[in-house]
């Protein structure tokens, strides 16, 4: 990364130049409130949340708490509605619709693609090598002056394993534009988060969530980790009220619960290893690929029809054979202990019948 990296130089013009929408939670949370046009007689749901107000547009308690928990600042923290709206957000704020592109690098999480061809963005790929790993140098290569962002996942979605802190490093500190590393399952990682790294380089965004580890999936909250003019422009150009008093007062509590957090971690880890262990010992399982993640993928033959007959018994899985290098790949979750038994005997009964 240049020493003279400026990201200002890399905001849209009229992002820059863009009035953000003052709502009424901006100037007052307190007092008579008669400014807002709600419902003063209260909601119709009874709680101890004043759900008849809106909720404040930055919840800085949050932020401050994962500020504390991933050892960064406050001023890095945005919260978003899964990690789909940071994504989202970032190609906005970034890329020229119609001129301007991003670098993937599949297999890997969809969404990237889907938020480029919404905003009009062209998309690159420079495919991972056959152990699921970067090609730095043909990254660099590829990347031009409308060249972007660059979306990396570490763990990988759908492939499980940490990509390589050196190339990451490596993109980091040569990529000319934006680095935006989705860390979805680090915390089922022995590997270190990146968040600390964007006090020391400001073309960086780290992705995290509260969906894998936390175990709250439902209450969609999202978090970009960054310098702080990043995250001053995210906040100016997200809607007013992103993230709802639910979101936020559930997010809160999780922290009340860190030794549970943990234990479900590792319990996942175990569980990770078993399943791991169980698929390498079928015969018709051809490979267990390396996981960092809360998932496993393997291959298969017949993998689509297995899945299908996996399907009619209950079981749900991910066929991932239609992905770059994933030919005849399943991906599946790792269960509860009976989920993960009753998966397995199913998948027994499925190969059996499917490779005879």
């Amino acid at each position: 990364m240049p020493n003279d990296f400026n990201i200002e130089s890399l905001v849209r013009e009229n992002i820059r130049n863009l009035t953000p929408y003052r709502s009424a939670r901006d100037d007052f949370e307190k007092g008579t409130l008669l400014d807002a046009n709600e419902n003063s007689y209260g909601s119709v749901v009874r709680n101890s949340l004043d759900l008849h107000r809106y909720p404040t547009p930055t919840h800085n308690r949050l932020r401050k708490k994962i500020a504390a928990y991933r050892d960064v600042d406050f001023e890095n923290i945005f919260l978003g509605v899964g990690s789909d709206e940071p994504i989202d957000l970032l190609m906005r704020i970034f890329c020229e619709p119609g001129r301007d592109s991003v670098i993937i690098t599949p297999p890997t999480y969809g969404m990237y693609r889907v938020a480029a061809n919404i905003n009009n963005v062209g998309v690159k790929e420079v495919l991972l090598t056959e152990n699921f790993q970067l090609k730095p140098d043909k990254i660099l290569e590829s990347a031009d002056d409308s060249t972007r962002l660059l979306f990396l996942c570490s763990p990988n979605n759908p492939t499980a394993n940490d990509l390589k802190r050196t190339d990451l490093l490596k993109l980091v500190t040569q990529f000319p534009g934006i680095v935006v590393i989705d860390e979805a399952y680090i915390d089922f990682s022995r590997q270190e988060s990146m968040a600390s790294m964007v006090q020391q380089y400001p073309n960086l965004v780290v992705l995290q969530t509260f969906s894998k580890a936390f175990g709250l999936a439902g209450i969609r909250l999202g978090i970009a980790i960054s310098n702080p003019e990043t995250i001053g422009y995210m906040l100016r150009v997200k809607a007013p009220y992103n993230v709802n008093k639910l979101t936020a007062d559930v997010a809160l509590k999780a922290f009340d619960n860190p030794d549970l957090l943990k234990h479900n971690i590792e319990a996942i880890r175990e569980e990770r290893a078993y399943m791991s262990e169980q698929l390498e010992h079928s015969d018709a399982v051809e490979k267990v690929y390396p996981s960092n993640a809360n998932f496993l993928l393997f291959k298969i033959k017949n993998a689509e029809k297995a899945y299908q007959k996996l399907a009619e018994k209950g079981i749900i899985v991910r066929y991932r054979g239609n992905e770059p290098l994933c030919n005849d790949c399943l991906r599946v979750t790792i269960g509860l202990p009976d989920e993960n038994i009753r998966f397995l005997k199913a998948l027994k009964e499925v190969l059996d019948h499917v490779q005879s």
